[in-house]
């Protein structure tokens, strides 16, 4: 039995995409580039926000300019991250259930970490035992370090947890760690995508997540 479940953030936990999508073309038009859609920011996400910056930036554009839209973005971002972001319908029951039989819950996300910890802090506050993002020094998502940094800080083993995310940076997070893996389909990639990945059983809505855990 797994004793301990880590969740990935974006795309797994709260539909983040329109608020980042916001503040994206807000640094964007700042700076006099054109605005990107839905889908590009979608296609962006998952390795962190410098590289979500970095991708939304015309080709080309120098390293001063990227530096200057993204410290826009993240200033923006820190002010108007829970606009229209919100949990996936259904998620909330899931993680008071994995509390009721007394699993412990993480947050490790590409996303930098004083947001990770305030925006898990205002959507689910007092459910998860640790929450670790994105930070200097420490390799992000797919090196598996803040996932053993979270097993380490709550006392488990690798062998006693599951990761749960929503993309290939994702699965690649996993079995780097050498971890049991689930990837959820509502979140930022395409199905066959995340099959590809054999090694991880794949769900479609949290009562299927929920089901998956308790094996």
């Amino acid at each position: 039995m797994k004793r301990l479940i880590i969740f990935d953030l974006d795309g797994t936990l709260l539909e983040t995409l329109e608020d980042l999508r916001t503040a994206v073309n807000y640094a964007l038009r700042t700076a006099g580039f054109p605005e990107r859609s839905l889908d590009e920011v979608r296609n962006f996400v998952g390795n962190g926000i410098r590289l979500l910056v970095e991708r939304a930036v015309p080709q080309g554009t120098d390293k001063p300019v990227t530096d200057r839209v993204f410290d826009t973005f993240k200033a923006y971002y820190s002010e108007h991250c829970t606009v229209k972001t919100a949990p996936y319908a259904g998620i909330e029951a899931v993680l008071v259930q994995l509390k009721a039989q007394g699993y412990l819950l993480g947050v490790v996300s590409n996303k930098a970490d004083e947001p990770v910890k305030a925006i898990i802090e205002h959507y689910f506050p007092g459910v998860f035992d640790y929450v670790v993002g994105e930070r200097a020094g420490v390799r992000k998502k797919p090196a598996p370090d803040t996932v053993f940094e979270t097993a380490k800080a709550l006392g488990c083993t690798v062998d006693e947890l599951c990761y749960v995310g929503d993309s290939d940076v994702d699965a690649r997070t996993a079995k780097n760690a050498g971890c049991r893996c689930i990837l959820v389909s509502w979140g930022f990639r395409e199905r066959r995508l995340l099959e590809s990945f054999s090694f991880a059983a794949v769900v479609d809505t949290p009562e299927e997540l929920l089901k998956e855990l308790m094996k």
